[in-house]
């Protein structure tokens, strides 16, 4: 017996899990900034020690939560795109071939909690998780694309994300200079 709806809530699970752990590594860096610059003792006049730290992880987990379902909603979308324009499956039966792959980020979120503390290697084990996936993913649906349209189809994520992590890198960095740029020295 198996039942096709056992992994549907693998997805908000694997977010939840590296959201997690990337607070915990966020909420440590901030901490230590926080007591490095004084500030920490202060705010314990007014918190408890408990407080400070649940308030700073639960911002920062809903912060992470809230980037990583976006990128879940923008990949979903980009994977549904590209499934139109490239593949001949018309009814939608490819997509349920790949709903096994979600173990693959389950697993790896797994792994970035014993890893909260090392923000590279949360990022590595993310980003290797992303291509094992998009590996398996077309491992899957390899029946029902040609061999132009494997080709448009890689060529369209891999243009699509160099594209958005080019566009979000540019921006980031542009908003931070103008931020140096406004302080008064």
């Amino acid at each position: 017996m198996s039942n096709r709806y056992l992994t549907g809530h693998f997805a908000l699970i694997s977010i939840i899990l590296f959201s997690l752990s990337l607070s915990f590594y966020a909420q440590s860096f901030v901490l230590d900034q926080l007591e490095d610059l004084g500030v920490y003792e202060g705010m314990l006049e007014f918190f408890t020690e408990g407080g400070i730290k649940l308030a700073i992880l639960f911002v920062f987990l809903l912060i992470f939560f809230m980037v990583f379902s976006a990128l879940k909603l923008i990949s979903d979308t980009t994977v549904q795109l590209s499934m139109l324009f490239f593949s001949k499956d018309e009814d939608g039966s490819e997509l349920n071939k790949v709903r096994a792959g979600s173990w693959i980020f389950l697993v790896a979120s797994l792994l970035s909690l014993l890893l909260m503390q090392e923000i590279f290697f949360i990022a590595v084990l993310f980003i290797a998780a992303c291509l094992v996936y998009f590996m398996f993913f077309i491992y899957k649906i390899y029946d029902s694309l040609s061999v132009l349209g494997l080709i448009g189809f890689i060529f369209f994520h891999v243009v699509f994300w160099g594209a958005f992590i080019l566009l979000v890198g540019y921006t980031s960095l542009r908003l931070y200079n103008s931020f140096i740029q406004s302080i008064p020295f």
